[in-house]
């Protein structure tokens, strides 16, 4: 396909409660991609959005436990530009009524053709790579595709956590994120005292700027932007 190479470090999180269905899309689309993530149900879903944090979203709307507009409308809180993409039985038609207010890009009816989802997600890279690069406050810019923050143009070394940490400010309402919720969402089931979390933090910082990721009143932490 024309568009591989724009597929290269897409990610991509497929919610799914049919394993063969499932599997059957890994197998057929999988390899295009720099991530294919499956999940089970919506919950499982949820995490691995906070986890991987993907290009794309594809879920499917009957399920257990969340279904997929509960878990598109989780996603749109957290991560509002995510493309999030429905795949639904005809059965479901009417549900997709409800996909519109909760921002889905695109649905597909069962059964379809695995190269046409393939087709569509080519569009998609194609609006996301020229997206991908988000201006932060001066000089630093960050790629949410790779993952990586750049100071005047020049790779900042991070660690895997340390960039994730970013990705998630950066995906928070006004940017900010409360000590609770980042400890949540970077160590997961792991306790981490506020020492570890202020020593971690400033770590941060000192790669980068103190003045790009600023303290809140000792209740969290901000990431500015350009035009602040």
């Amino acid at each position: 396909m024309a568009c591989g190479g724009k597929f290269a470090k897409m990610k991509v999180v497929l919610v799914e409660d049919e394993p063969r269905l499932a599997e059957l899309l890994k197998e057929a689309i999988g390899d295009y991609f720099q991530r294919f993530e499956i999940a089970r149900d919506g919950i499982e879903g949820l995490a691995k959005v906070r986890e991987t944090q993907p290009d794309v979203l594809i879920t499917d709307i009957t399920m257990p436990k969340m279904n997929g507009l509960e878990l598109a409308d989780a996603v749109k809180k957290e991560f509002p530009d995510l493309p999030v993409v429905i795949l639904s039985a005809y059965s479901d038609k009417e549900k997709l009524l409800g996909a519109i207010d909760v921002g889905v890009v695109k649905y597909f009816i069962k059964p379809f053709d695995p190269e046409e989802l393939l087709t569509y997600l080519c569009s998609l890279a194609k609006k996301i790579k020229k997206q991908s690069l988000v201006s932060l406050k001066a000089p630093f810019t960050y790629d949410l595709q790779s993952e990586q923050l750049f100071k005047n143009g020049v790779l900042v070394h991070l660690s895997k956590r340390e960039s994730r940490f970013i990705a998630q400010l950066l995906h928070s309402p006004n940017h900010y994120l409360n000590n609770e919720a980042i400890k949540e969402r970077l160590w997961e089931d792991e306790e981490v005292s506020d020492e570890r979390l202020r020593t971690f933090i400033r770590r941060v910082r000192l790669k980068s700027d103190k003045t790009l990721i600023e303290n809140v009143s000792g209740q969290g932490y901000v990431l500015r932007m350009a035009d602040e």
